[in-house]
């Protein structure tokens, strides 16, 4: 059961890891393609010189299949320049004599003013059309998807009750309207079926007709954006993240690719990531997306981008008061730290003359027991044992002293190299400041390189006096362990087992103080001391006082 349920949070690890992989290249391939995006402005630009070309050498019926052509070419990139060529549609229709294309043009013109936010002015539109006898089906169709597109969105934006029920009752006649005229593949039918079927949570039907209509878009194209929008909202009514925000970038990259400029899914992806709290990303998009608005001319769109622009320069601000107030709580724990190895340096230094002084004193008392000695000959062997005591306190004096000489000047090395490194980054964090690079400051301050590099060279010093001092210690301490328990390092360092009594050797015996020292936890280092003394020669309980004598 264990191995199972191991097995089991292995594979979720796993998973996680990959879906955040994937959708870290998927915001890549954004990123690339927004910097490509001019190219793929410049390849539909070229498509409209050409057409504009092709419109302005040709007459009669040609003529206004080049202006549709056109129209749709400006639909989703230039909504003023759209307009222009779908009301050239409508004189040219009429010129024909085509009476349905007219009204299709017209129907066409009322749905872009009604996207970029004109309802008056598409109302009007589709109130001055008088429909001809006979028409064809096809016109009549839309038509009627004119007239429900701008109730259905007069309904949405309206705050009046009574409003939006006569709205909504006003979309829904034409709606069944449409339906009757139009045939069930057309864009429109799709996408108001589907909408339909999600508001009354039909989930399953929703993904039938999401599927059917993505059978008759091409990948890649303007069309499929618009699919891959609303299987986005599929997936996220369902609670499925990975789906959704496949389907969602999906949209945005074929609306990237396809230089369309009205774009929705960006938007969304925009407000996806703000909410999961990457506003760097989600400004970075959103300010994107602002831009191919304004080049669009979509005051609608406009109002949908600001409230979210908003939010996203309120969160960005905070963040970078708190990344400033994170960088000068830093500073502060930086400069406290400083006075404190100076307070240090000053109190070593201090003791240091003390013990100078013991040992001088002791070397007089050594003299005056030795000139007893010879005068008391009877204590000769009494005062002998004595000396030798002393001289071995002495020795050990000695070595104590040149142990804190040779680690106060390495000591006082480092504080150099801190206050030095401090000025540094005070210097390179004033500049960033000045400078308003906070991004990076924030990058700087999130990440923990610094204290891990400094750490390391911590450790390295240490080993480095340690084992010049006492150069045998590595071979003297296996000596003491089982062959098993033996550890061999790689040369001029030592393993964290080693280093641990490397402190006990120079008198450090409380684990708080050795884990203060290497960044572990007290407990962590009672279990290396345990593990250790479990495998010594002999006695266990005797292992540290002679690792202290070695």
């Amino acid at each position: 059961m264990r191995t199972h349920l191991t097995a089991l949070l292995l594979f979720l690890s796993v998973s996680l890891w990959a879906q955040g992989q994937d959708i870290e290249s998927r915001y890549n391939q954004i990123d690339q393609a927004i910097a490509e995006s001019p190219r793929y402005v410049a390849q539909r630009e070229a498509k409209i010189t050409s057409a504009r070309h092709a419109f302005e050498q040709t007459t009669g019926r040609q003529k206004y299949e080049e202006a549709y052509r056109l129209y749709e070419l400006y639909r989703p990139f230039v909504s003023d320049s759209a307009i222009w060529f779908i009301r050239e549609c409508i004189t040219l229709a009429e010129q024909l004599g085509d009476l349905s294309a007219a009204v299709r043009c017209r129907s066409q013109l009322a749905i872009r003013c009604t996207n970029i936010g004109m309802y008056d002015e598409a109302l009007n539109i589709l109130d001055s059309i008088r429909l001809p006898d006979p028409i064809e089906q096809n016109a009549l169709g839309m038509y009627y998807e004119a007239y429900n597109n701008v109730y259905s969105e007069l309904s949405y934006y309206t705050r009046l009750e009574d409003m939006q029920k006569s709205y909504l009752d006003k979309a829904y006649h034409y709606e069944r309207l449409m339906y009757e005229k139009l045939p069930p593949t057309y864009e429109a039918c799709l996408l108001k079926r589907e909408q339909r079927a999600q508001g009354e949570r039909d989930l399953k039907t929703s993904m039938a007709i999401n599927n059917e209509w993505l059978k008759t878009v091409e990948p890649g194209s303007h069309p499929y954006a618009m699919v891959a929008l609303y299987r986005y909202i599929e997936y996220k009514l369902r609670g499925d993240s990975v789906q959704m925000m496949y389907w969602l970038t999906e949209s945005v990259l074929a609306d990237i690719r396809n230089a369309a400029m009205d774009q929705g899914s960006m938007w969304e992806l925009a407000n996806e990531l703000m909410l999961k709290g990457d506003i760097e990303r989600a400004s970075h998009y959103i300010s994107y997306t602002s831009d191919c608005a304004n080049r669009f001319g979509s005051r609608q769109r406009n109002w949908q981008i600001a409230p979210l622009l908003s939010q996203i320069a309120k969160n960005y601000k905070a963040q970078s008061e708190d990344t400033t107030h994170q960088l000068w709580v830093t500073l502060a724990a930086i400069s406290i730290l400083a006075l404190l190895l100076l307070v240090a340096l000053f109190l070593v230094h201090r003791r240091n003359k003390q013990i100078a002084m013991a040992r001088n004193a002791l070397k007089t008392s050594n003299d005056e027991l030795a000139s007893a000695n010879s005068l008391l000959a009877t204590q000769k062997d009494e005062l002998s044992q004595l000396n030798s005591q002393l001289s071995t306190l002495n020795s050990q004096l000695s070595e104590s002293n040149r142990v804190k000489e040779e680690y106060i000047g390495r000591f006082m090395s480092l504080c150099a190299q801190y206050i030095d490194k401090l000025d540094n980054y005070r210097k390179m964090v004033n500049k960033k400041m000045k400078n308003k690079e906070l991004e990076d400051l924030f990058r700087m301050s999130k990440s923990t390189e610094l204290k891990e590099k400094e750490l390391e060279e911590l450790y390295e010093n240490f080993d480095t006096v340690f084992l010049h001092l006492f150069p045998n210690f590595i071979d003297d301490f296996n000596a003491l362990l089982q062959p098993e328990m033996q550890i061999h390092p790689k040369e001029n360092r030592l393993t964290t087992d080693i280093r641990i009594f490397a402190l006990i050797r120079l008198g450090f015996e409380d684990s708080s103080k050795i884990a203060e020292f290497l960044h572990y936890s007290v407990n962590t280092i009672y279990n290396y001391r345990a593990r250790i003394k479990n495998g010594a020669l002999g006695n266990r309980e005797q292992f540290e006082t002679r690792v202290k004598m070695l």
